[in-house]
């Protein structure tokens, strides 16, 4: 069983991250672009929050059909947070609030 079969067994999902040179960024899976300027892009994915960091960076391509994203530039960090994870976070701070 490869690597690829198994990430997909236990998620269901499929995301590819390809990363050329350090300038160009592939990425499958992207469900939105959150918020995005010249120095970082946030990406709502089928895994979580995906943060692109660097300089001069620009979305060279956005598919909504294919769930594909290019991002070019300078790039240097790559960096997921689990939305789930934030979520329950919200709600506590809400609930310690409103106790």
């Amino acid at each position: 069983m490869t690597i690829d079969e198994r990430k997909t067994m236990s998620t269901g999902v499929i995301q590819n991250l390809i990363l050329e040179n350090r300038g160009k960024l592939s990425i499958s899976g992207v469900l939105d672009v959150l918020s995005f300027d010249d120095q970082v892009v946030i990406l709502e994915t089928e895994l979580g929050m995906l943060t692109v960091k660097g300089e001069n960076i620009r979305i060279n391509k956005l598919s909504i059909d294919t769930s594909e994203v290019i991002v070019e530039g300078d790039i240097s960090n790559l960096a997921y947070s689990d939305k789930n994870t934030e979520k329950t976070n919200k709600g506590s701070l809400i609930s310690k609030i409103f106790k």
